[in-house]
This record gives structure tokens, C-alpha cells and sequence, in this order.
């Protein structure tokens, strides 16, 4: 009997020690502040490319995230640098990492949704980050000459002979191998623009549009901005994720609607 009885408790022991080092990584995600519009903007002027929404006027946002994973970091999106311009925001995102004491050296990953430089402004302190960034955004800042609207300047630390480490994605990306960061592929307002999906523990699951779309109004209506590089993939896009949302039961935050901030808590404060 006993020496049927120590193997069992061994294989329990054993049992137990694999069901806990399989246990998936808390995560978590915060909006940091990285920009206001100074002004409200005439969204028909721009923002549409059939003659849509007349006298709508918005004031944007401009949205960085930072996203916890056990006890890696994972930043989402710059924003603009502090004096940049009108729009930027008075404090910047390493000031605020400092308020959950968290270094711009624990950060392993920054995600961007595309190159814009209201997305780019503040790569330069993310130091150890490897870069997750669409191969066709990437292909267009280093393309001769760059892209129109590429923030080349902003990329800097990854190009050239010290260049950083980069990921130029091509297809969707499960950063951490869990499922709970996968970095989601949706072209059309750039050619390598990407999104970004986060499940946490608790089951709430949210998708981040960088600029897939701009505004409520926008999304809802598939609306396509004259000024983006291809109007079928867009819309293609668009309704991914409105399909991705359905299944997950996610929440779309859409990063320049200034009426989704409070779907995530205030920082310092985190979705858990």
C-alpha cells in the first residue's frame, strides 16, 4: 500500500506544480494622457470622404497605454512629446510611468499602431523595447523618400547601424504567447496600421483602434478619412473588429474619441 500510495502523492505534487506554473499572467491596462485637441475639429473637412457628418465638430484626444503582464511592460502608442505643439500634453509619459513605478528600461515591448507622428512622439526612452510595428508602416518610414506623413524622426533609435531591436509584423501578433496581447492587423489608414486586443483575468477584453477609426460617428458608419492610404482595406478593417467585439464580448476603445476615456479607470488606476 505504501509504496502505491508515495507515487500518488508525487504525481499530485507534480500535478500541482505544473497547474501553477501554467496559470496565466495577471494583466492589466491603463490610458495614460498624452495630448488634447486644442480645439475642437470640423471632422467633415478631413475625416470624410463622403461629405459625411455636416457641422460635427470633436474635440480629440490623443491616448497612451500601458499594459502589465505578469511583470513584463508593455507600452501602447506615444502620443505627442511635451511642447511638441498646441495638442501635447503638459506631462510626459515617462513622468507619468513614474507615478506606478515603473522605468522606461522595464518596458519590453512598445506597440504602434501606425506612424503618425500623434502616435510617435515619445519611442525615444524605451531603451530595452522591442518595437511592434506593421511591416507596411515600417517599409514606408524607411522607404527613399519616406512616406507622406511617416514620423521618421521619431524612429530614429531603431534605424541605422545601432538600431534598436524591431518586429515588422505581417500578420497578427500574440505578444506574450498567452492570447491575453495580441496586436491585431487592420490596414487601410496606413498601409501597416495595426490595433490592439487585451484580455484580462476578470474576462473583460478590450480593443484599442489606434486610428481605424477616429470617432464614434466613424466607426459606426464605416466612414473612410479622405486622407487615408486605402479605402477597401479600411473598411475591411473596421468591420474585423466590429466582428472581433461581438465574439469577445470586447469593449472598442476608440483612442481619439474623448468620450471612451472613462471606459478604462483614471490613471494611475488600472483594468484589472
Amino acid at each position: 500500500m505504501k509504496k502505491l500510495f508515495l507515487p500518488a502523492l508525487a504525481v499530485g505534487a507534480l500535478l500541482g506544480v505544473s497547474a501553477s506554473a501554467q496559470a496565466p499572467a495577471e494583466v492589466t491596462l491603463a490610458r495614460i494622457d498624452c495630448g488634447t485637441g486644442a480645439k475642437p475639429t470640423m471632422v467633415a473637412e478631413r475625416f470624410t470622404d463622403t461629405f459625411a457628418y455636416k457641422d460635427l465638430a470633436l474635440t480629440f484626444t490623443f491616448s497612451c497605454y500601458l499594459i502589465k503582464h505578469g511583470n513584463d511592460y508593455m507600452v501602447w502608442d506615444t502620443g505627442f512629446a511635451p511642447g511638441a505643439n498646441p495638442n501635447a500634453p503638459k506631462v510626459g509619459i515617462v513622468e507619468r510611468l513614474k507615478e506606478v513605478k515603473v522605468t522606461p528600461e522595464q518596458v519590453k515591448y512598445v506597440g504602434i499602431s501606425h506612424f503618425h507622428a500623434d502616435h510617435t512622439g515619445q519611442l525615444s526612452p524605451f531603451a530595452n523595447a522591442t518595437l511592434l510595428i506593421g511591416k507596411g508602416d515600417w517599409d514606408g518610414i524607411n522607404s527613399t523618400p519616406p512616406m507622406p506623413g511617416a514620423n521618421v524622426a521619431g524612429f530614429k533609435d531603431w534605424m541605422g547601424a545601432n538600431a534598436r531591436k524591431v518586429e515588422a509584423l505581417t500578420l497578427d501578433k500574440d505578444v506574450f504567447g498567452d492570447g491575453t496581447v495580441v496586436v491585431i492587423r487592420t490596414p487601410g489608414h496606413t498601409p501597416g496600421h495595426t490595433a490592439l486586443l487585451v484580455r484580462l483575468k476578470s474576462g473583460k477584453s478590450f480593443l484599442l483602434s489606434g486610428d481605424a477609426a477616429h470617432f464614434h460617428e466613424n466607426y459606426e458608419s464605416n466612414g473612410v478619412p479622405a486622407f487615408n492610404y486605402d479605402r477597401a482595406q479600411t473598411v475591411a478593417s473596421m468591420e474585423r473588429m466590429k466582428k472581433i467585439a461581438a465574439n469577445l464580448n470586447a469593449t472598442v476603445i476608440i483612442q481619439h474619441d474623448r468620450r471612451d476615456i472613462d471606459k478604462l479607470p483614471a490613471f494611475p488606476a488600472a483594468a484589472k
